[in-house]
């Protein structure tokens, strides 16, 4: 009979680790919101990630551009609490089916207006853009947590044993 590996035996953990890692990434991205200058570039990103777009695209960044024009700080610093609040959903496993599903849709935004769909896309394009890799991983980490539903180092694991509300509300 084969030895099982630690990645085998350990399975909830090694999710643990993974969403914990995820959530400092969040957490780090979303303190870089907050360093003076970013308020004042955000403007500018939107354009750069508008230029060279299919002409069909320009109402979309075009709305965009409008929408944050009068006030970025709004926006980026929304976007930063957002991404502090998933930090701290994936760090201590609080509220999961929240954050991952609003995750998801924050990595798609992200990906959709800042990052301009990863694109232009033609030759010499080499990239798609981080949002859409960091959606995929919300919905990765939705399926580990609903085979693994009993993860113990969560703080939905800890609230919903005494509140079972919590347990179908909040976590897998």
């Amino acid at each position: 009979m084969a030895k099982k590996g630690w990645l085998h035996r350990n399975p909830a953990k090694f999710a643990r680790s993974i969403e914990i890692l995820f959530g400092v990434i969040w957490g780090i991205d979303g303190t870089f919101k907050f360093i003076p200058g970013v308020v004042q570039a955000f403007p500018n990103l939107l354009l750069q990630a508008s230029s060279g777009q299919p002409a069909w695209l320009s109402g979309w960044f075009s709305f965009w551009s409008h929408a944050t024009m009068s006030n970025p700080a709004i926006f980026v610093y929304s976007v930063g609490f957002l991404e502090l609040a998933l930090a701290f959903c994936l760090i201590f496993g609080f509220m999961r089916k929240i954050g991952y599903a609003g995750g998801f849709v924050l990595s798609l935004l992200i990906w959709s207006v800042p990052e301009g769909f990863g694109g232009p896309y033609g030759p010499g394009s080499t990239d798609i853009g981080t949002g859409i890799i960091y959606a995929v991983v919300f919905l990765l980490l939705m399926a580990i947590s609903l085979a693994n539903k009993e993860n113990r180092a969560s703080l939905d694991y800890i609230i919903g044993r005494r509140f079972r509300v919590w347990r179908r509300l909040f976590a897998f």
